[in-house]
């Protein structure tokens, strides 16, 4: 196996290169309502529900606190990604990917390393058949590396209810579209 491949992930790296920036920001919100700083809004959105950072727990990664500063107002999935600071934060969050190899802007898309890691991390940490004891990381890593199906189960009221999955929300139709942001330039990826 390359170095690349060991170069440690948080999930949101995982789930972005797995299935782009929906899947990346599904994975951080995800991470926020297992803090108590974010919960469901009306009608499938999201809103802030208290401070991100804690004592009792890991400090945030950049990815994350972005988003939280993004939900000073109830936002769903489309409307948090064209937020600015989210924009901005999933840029940084291509750039490292691409610093370390992991992703491609020429051809775009994930490079062999790229694909040879996320097959490895299933390998190492298939899905359970039922969510009890699994720690709120565990649960994090799981989403980032199956999507929808792991969501489904270890966080569906919230999920459905965040507008997430369902009727309109999916981590899984990003693998579909571009990766690009608004200005054009992106990236685009085929499944794992």
């Amino acid at each position: 196996m390359s170095a690349t491949t060991t170069i440690p992930l948080r999930p949101h790296e995982i789930a972005l290169l797995r299935g782009g920036p929906r899947a990346a920001l599904t994975v951080a919100v995800l991470d926020l309502h297992l803090r108590d700083a974010a919960k469901a809004g009306r009608a499938g959105t999201m809103r802030a529900s208290g401070p991100a950072e804690r004592a009792d727990l890991p400090p945030l990664p950049a990815f994350t606190k972005a988003v939280h500063g993004a939900l000073y107002r109830a936002a769903g999935m489309r409307q948090l990604l064209d937020r600015q600071g989210v924009r901005r934060a999933l840029a940084d969050l291509r750039d490292d990917l691409t610093a370390a190899g992991l992703l491609r802007t020429f051809p775009p898309g994930r490079p062999r390393a790229a694909r040879r890691a996320l097959k490895d991390l299933r390998a190492r940490h298939p899905l359970p058949a039922r969510r009890s004891g699994l720690s709120a990381e565990d649960k994090l890593l799981l989403v980032a590396l199956y999507g929808d199906e792991a969501l489904t189960l270890l966080a569906r009221r919230f999920a459905q209810e965040a507008g997430l999955t369902g009727r309109g929300g999916t981590t899984e139709r990003e693998l579909r579209q571009s990766w690009g942001d608004s200005s054009g330039g992106g990236f685009s990826c085929g499944t794992v």
